[in-house]
């Protein structure tokens, strides 16, 4: 499948000659991060409107799909540090997208829920992603995204 050479978004506009970069271009983490910056850079356009972080929609979604979490289950399922899973449902919270709980099991623990503001926030943040989604595997066949998953998977599992 050929394609076009293309501006990957707007905020990242192709310059003259950047294709001769050197040697760097055979390094596997130098692409990694310039795929990175340009899929976060149109995420945030995409969710400019929403004013939501890449981080606060997984919170939401991993929420949703887990009603109960406990807030160290939910750290850990993020890959994050307690310090930082805290902060983010402190804003969440606080803009009224989820509420705590105790743990019926255990007492030590929070649970986490949505609230209705949440689920609704959540709807459009989904409905964002779709787009989002859809920008980024226009670049690659089915087959090709399937693949990019399962070796992107092999970096972080």
């Amino acid at each position: 499948m050929t394609r076009s050479k293309e501006t990957l978004v707007p905020t990242t506009p192709h310059v003259e000659g950047d294709e001769e970069i050197g040697e760097i271009r055979n390094i596997v983490g130098f692409h990694i991060r310039l795929a990175h910056g340009a899929v976060y850079r149109h995420f945030t356009e995409t969710f400019s409107n929403l004013d939501l972080t890449q981080k606060q929609v997984s919170v939401l979604w991993l929420i949703d799909d887990h009603p109960d979490i406990a807030q160290t289950d939910l750290a850990q399922r993020m890959r994050m540090d307690r310090a930082t899973t805290m902060a983010i449902v402190n804003r969440l919270q606080a803009r009224g997208f989820l509420v705590r709980g105790k743990s019926t099991s255990d007492g030590r623990k929070q649970t986490l829920n949505l609230t209705d503001e949440g689920h609704r926030a959540l709807v459009v943040a989904k409905e964002a992603i779709v787009e989002h989604e859809k920008w980024l595997k226009s670049r690659f066949t089915e087959k090709e995204v399937k693949t990019l998953i399962e070796m992107l998977a092999r970096i972080h599992e």
